[in-house]
């Protein structure tokens, strides 16, 4: 057995057993942390592949933003999972159903597949290999054959990231908030006001005089208008 076979089955090996790992863990934690196990065993798979630009893209992506923000979101919420599997029984019969309907479609697939060896006999031999990169390989394919596929996909994340914002964007009635400009440009006739409310009552009782106007007779007292 050679090395790249060696690291093939050792990758493989602990993809599948993380992957099952991560339904099979009762701790939602856990779960998440055996999802980043397949992630960085999956990029290694790809490494072994030549596509060493998917490996990187897999464990930034992936690794360092998805299933950190799960984990995070999982910690953070702190949610009751155990009264959450108590509901879980009751959608059991229907989850069995469609468990056996995709197990005999995947059944009769591998059933019905076969190879004709006169067919591989006329099939064409693979070209030379391209002069470049696996990522200037890709990036040309992306850039040209598949730009709009490209830039449609941007729209779908354009679009995504709208609606996050507008979701949890919440005016919030009552808050007090310092306009620097607004303090910056008013005038002293504005900033400060000649006023002698009642004795035991504040500048919103009836007959205070408002700010900036001085009633007559009165010695004024010189306020100052909170920010």
């Amino acid at each position: 057995m050679s090395v790249t076979a060696a690291f093939f089955y050792l990758f493989a090996g602990i993809t599948v057993a993380s992957a099952v790992l991560v339904i099979a863990s009762r701790n939602p934690v856990h779960s998440v942390l055996f999802l980043i196990l397949a992630f960085v065993n999956a990029a290694g798979l790809f490494v072994l592949l030549g596509a060493e630009f998917l490996a990187m893209i897999l464990v930034v992506v992936y690794v360092g933003a998805v299933a950190v923000l799960f984990l995070f979101v999982i910690m953070l919420l702190d949610v009751d999972f155990a009264s959450l599997k108590q509901g879980v029984l009751q959608y059991l019969p229907i989850g069995g159903t469609v468990g056996v309907i995709f197990l005999v479609e995947l059944v009769l697939v591998v059933s019905t597949y076969a190879v004709d060896p006169a067919l591989l006999a006329t099939q064409p031999m693979p070209g030379e290999p391209l002069l470049m990169t696996n990522t200037a390989a890709l990036g040309s394919v992306l850039y040209t054959r598949y730009v709009y596929f490209f830039q449609l996909a941007g729209l779908v994340l354009l679009v995504a990231m709208i609606g996050a914002i507008v979701l949890t964007l919440r005016d919030r009635v009552g808050v007090k908030r310092q306009d620097a400009v607004r303090q910056a440009l008013r005038t002293k006739e504005e900033a400060i006001g000649m006023t002698r409310p009642p004795i035991g009552k504040g500048l919103g009782a009836s007959g205070a005089t408002p700010p900036g106007a001085t009633p007559a007779g009165a010695s004024p007292s010189r306020t100052r208008e909170d920010a």
